[in-house]
């Protein structure tokens, strides 16, 4: 039988694929950065958080970051000394690996540097991320915890048990170990009990200067952290079970780091 030419599929979306056009306004918005301001700081993000992006972006309103777009900056800059733009560029294309970004400012190296150094916000460690601590769940009684949850808190892995109605925690539970990844229950787990582990923060790493010099700095300050951290099961937050059903925290909006910003 004939195929109906009326069994068409159709796409209710359009989307316009971002071409030369596209990467050739990049390139020449990263060379008027180079232009108007007088330093550029290659930095790189730890333990991305779009949202803390977002308001370290709005803190720096009078300067301009390029966040992704790695292979079309360092174009724009010059990956050797030979197409360079300015002295010295290549030196900072070569530093665009990764999670890393370009922060153009007229401000001075001392602001730049205390700025980022203190802005740290921890917030809870998600799948894949390396434990920098080992965390125990001490034994006892969770009454801040819904005795309904305890079927899905042994899903989980924890020892526990309803004991007149309060979940209980029969025996202390290691919950990571330093240096290991994290798996999806840990992360749960972690967050459960209100366990924040990890920091968002910003590194600096070099700096150009419109003279067409180039430092690349010392490794920055880093928190002292405990290794090891003995968490009460009392301290468990009130949140309910709501968390148990959450699914991990869904993925960055990339296309939002990707482009300038």
């Amino acid at each position: 039988m004939p195929k109906s030419k009326r069994e068409k599929k159709i796409s209710l979306t359009q989307t316009r694929k971002k071409g030369l056009e596209f990467k050739q306004k990049i390139i020449e918005d990263v060379r008027d950065c180079v232009d108007k301001y007088a330093r550029i700081f290659t930095f790189s993000v730890q333990n991305m958080r779009n949202v803390q992006l977002k308001n370290i972006r709005q803190d720096w309103k009078h300067s301009r970051f390029f966040f992704g777009k790695n292979s079309l900056m360092a174009v724009a800059l010059g990956r050797t000394e030979s197409d360079e733009y300015r002295e010295n560029l290549h030196f900072l294309a070569q530093q665009l690996k990764g999670q890393t970004g370009l922060l153009f400012t007229n401000e001075t190296k001392k602001t730049v540097l205390k700025y980022f150094d203190d802005y740290r916000v921890p917030d809870f460690a998600r799948a894949g991320n390396i434990a920098t601590q080992t965390v125990t769940l001490e034994q006892g009684p969770i009454p801040d915890l819904s005795h309904a949850m305890e079927p899905q808190l042994r899903q989980l892995g924890l020892p526990t048990s309803l004991q007149r109605g309060v979940i209980t925690l029969l025996r202390d539970h290691k919950v990571c170990e330093k240096g290991d990844p994290i798996t999806p229950e840990q992360s749960r787990i972690l967050k459960l009990f209100d366990h924040m582990m990890v920091d968002f923060h910003v590194t600096v790493e070099g700096m150009w200067s419109n003279n067409g010099k180039w430092l690349l700095f010392d490794q920055r300050p880093e928190p002292i952290v405990p290794t090891k951290v003995n968490v009460k099961a009392t301290a468990a937050s009130k949140k309910g079970g709501s968390d148990m059903e959450e699914e991990e925290d869904e993925e960055e909006d990339k296309d939002e780091d990707n482009e300038e910003g």
